[in-house]
């Protein structure tokens, strides 16, 4: 069985790794081994109740399962080399991370816009009921997503490209509306008490600036490359690992982003940064 989906090519017989590959093998095995725990730890702070509660984290929560599940299928690709019956279970968790990181964020960007920029209609609403609503027929979208890809698989070779490409740009420009708006809002100075208050606030919007921007940044670091070789890829139609690998590699160290600032958010990282 010869695969060429994004992870590393395999062969049934006689493993044939690039240098590329080995790239991606040193990169997936990284994320395994550091991802897993500490997405398990934010899952666990979580439920524990160790920062401002399951209502307001839900978002943040399902998000770390689908990232724990990107995880295992880092594992999986890099078994994959020499183990290529794990091959339909690997695709599998692979859309379970292409729809569903993508859609998580989606939902926490839209979320924080309605938040900073419509605060009014963002109350009207009950935090976990609407949450778990949209987290569930997320999943279901999720697992559909996932089940489409791997029969689409079985007729077409780049059915895995297309389908990269088209859940990031469908999510990629909401993603960047919601946090620019946010962006904008926190920009701009409202009402508000003088003094001692005035400051507080001002240090409370700085902070979120910052963090919003660093979201952004992220963002575009994990989508844009990885969008480039897919476009690239489906022009000449011919999968290349040299060209697939960087924007790959892109998307799995952004992961790391969304837990460090979680984590910092909690006073889990005062070690590192006491500030």
């Amino acid at each position: 069985m010869n695969s060429t989906t994004p992870g590393a090519s395999t062969n049934s017989t006689t493993p044939s790794i690039s240098l590329v590959g080995y790239l991606e093998i040193y990169v997936f095995s990284i994320t395994f081994l550091f991802g897993l725990p500490t997405h398990s730890y934010v899952i666990w702070l979580i439920i524990t109740g160790a920062g401002s509660g399951v209502a307001s984290e839900f978002f943040i929560l399902n998000l770390s399962v689908c990232e724990i599940g990107n995880c295992l299928d880092m594992l999986f690709f890099v078994l994959l080399n020499w183990i290529s019956v794990l091959a339909p279970l690997a695709l599998f968790l692979q859309a379970l991370s292409i729809a569903g990181r993508p859609l998580f964020q989606c939902l926490m960007c839209v979320e924080r816009y309605l938040a900073v920029v419509h605060p009014v209609t963002f109350l009207k609403f009950k935090p976990l009921r609407y949450r778990v609503i949209c987290c569930t027929a997320a999943w279901i979208i999720i697992l559909g997503s996932c089940c489409c890809m791997i029969t689409l698989l079985l007729h077409y070779i780049n059915a895995e490209i297309w389908f990269f490409l088209s859940t990031f740009l469908l999510f990629l420009p909401i993603q960047l509306f919601c946090l620019v708006a946010v962006l904008r809002a926190l920009k701009q100075s409202g009402p508000g008490e003088r003094g001692r208050e005035r400051e507080e606030e001002n240090h409370m919007k700085r902070r979120a600036f910052y963090i919003i921007l660093i979201t952004t940044v992220n963002t575009v670091f994990a989508y844009v490359p990885i969008i480039i070789a897919g476009v690239f890829i489906i022009l000449i139609n011919q999968y290349n690992l040299t060209f697939w690998g960087p924007g790959l590699v892109c998307y799995v160290l952004a992961s790391f982003v969304q837990p460090v600032l979680y984590l910092h958010r909690t006073g889990k990282l005062s070690f590192l940064c006491p500030s």
